[in-house]
């Protein structure tokens, strides 16, 4: 292996992160993995690696890494300032980076997992066939037994060749279409700018403007009251201070059960939208336990999951029932929207609609 950064400052919290733990929870063993795993993918595409290579994920940034060898790095997710040796570049691309370089990735303006991708892979152990950190069980990350990074960690690449490092930032992949690429990484970077660009603006703070996230009603919505369904779908609810990498646990009007907060324990989806006693909605993610025994009054719909990895504490929700099918269409539609170059991008955003054209950049 060959040690290609030094970690200077681990921020609040960096950890590694490939897509997850796969056939697990049945062990009682949660996925982890990304928790905005469009944003991981096109950070890898960007740095030209398969979708799911090991990455670092970057909770709120202030992080920095030092280059020991030249490198390729990209950044997605989270909009945060990227700065080698303080000259700003841009975030969402790629970049050349030389020994002795430090690349800093600052705090978001908005969302909060920063991905950030090595050309070449980073080396970690597998653990359950995944190097996802997960720090509650112990599992994954840079030393397998699910430690977070730290200052003075080295990250290196397997044992492989690699492409090496073109002279410059701005370099266009070439292990996928250029126009595949960067229609992609526009396509999901536009996702999140309409989702919460007007959440964090310095108007935010009087204006009304909660994040829309659609969810499918179920498995467990007939423990609730035809009030309780209601309120989930037309209220609004904030998020409290108690979120992680487990769940986002929020503040609103009670969900109201019809036959008691208690169910058998089954399963948990990530996504799963969890009502305890108390009526207030948990969302659970990547971390979360392997199975629940409160009722789940919805699920959110695939194509909005991603989005959840940037809510914080303090943001407004407002939820959408859809239908399973229309889930299904969405997520269709904007898998096909985000790969294909010049096409216009639509998307529905607490009644607005936010169109951006998809082009090739040069």
């Amino acid at each position: 292996m060959a040690a290609m950064l030094e970690v200077v400052n681990s921020g609040p919290l960096s950890t590694l992160q490939d897509l997850g733990r796969r056939g697990r929870m049945k062990y009682g063993v949660p996925p982890s993995g990304a928790l905005d795993q469009e944003a991981l993918a096109v950070a890898n595409l960007l740095a030209e690696n398969p979708e799911g290579a090991v990455g670092i994920e970057i909770t709120y940034g202030n992080f920095s890494v030092r280059a020991l060898a030249p490198v390729v790095l990209a950044c997605a997710g989270a909009w945060a300032s990227v700065s080698v040796d303080s000259i700003a570049v841009s975030p969402w691309t790629t970049l050349s980076v030389m020994p002795g370089e430090i690349v800093s990735v600052g705090a978001p303006a908005w969302g909060v997992q920063v991905y950030l991708a090595v050309r070449g892979g980073i080396a970690a152990p597998l653990v359950m066939g995944s190097a996802s950190t997960c720090t509650r069980a112990a599992l994954g990350g840079i030393d397998g037994q699910g430690r977070a990074l730290r200052a003075g960690d080295l990250i290196a690449t397997p044992d492989r060749p690699s492409p090496s490092p073109s002279p410059g930032p701005g370099h266009v992949p070439s292990l996928l279409a250029a126009s595949t690429v960067t229609a992609r990484a526009a396509a999901a970077l536009a996702k999140r700018q309409a989702a919460f660009a007007r959440a964090h603006s310095p108007a935010a703070a009087s204006a009304r403007c909660p994040v829309a996230i659609r969810v499918v009603m179920g498995p467990q919505d007939d423990h609730f009251t035809d009030g309780g369904r209601r309120t989930l779908v037309t209220e609004e609810f904030t998020l409290t201070s108690k979120a992680d990498r487990m769940g986002l646990r929020f503040e609103g009007p009670a969900i109201e059960h019809s036959r008691g907060a208690d169910i058998i324990s089954d399963g948990m989806p990530r996504g799963a939208v969890q009502v305890p006693g108390d009526g207030k909605p948990i969302i659970m993610l990547a971390d979360r336990q392997t199975t629940g025994g409160y009722p789940k009054i919805a699920c959110v719909a695939r194509v909005d999951l991603d989005l959840l990895a940037h809510l914080r504490p303090g943001d407004r929700v407002r939820f959408a029932a859809l239908p399973a099918e229309e889930a299904h269409e969405s997520l269709i539609h904007e898998q096909a929207a985000s790969r294909a170059s010049g096409r216009a991008l639509r998307i529905l955003i607490d009644g607005i609609e936010h169109v951006v054209t998809v082009c090739e950049l040069q």
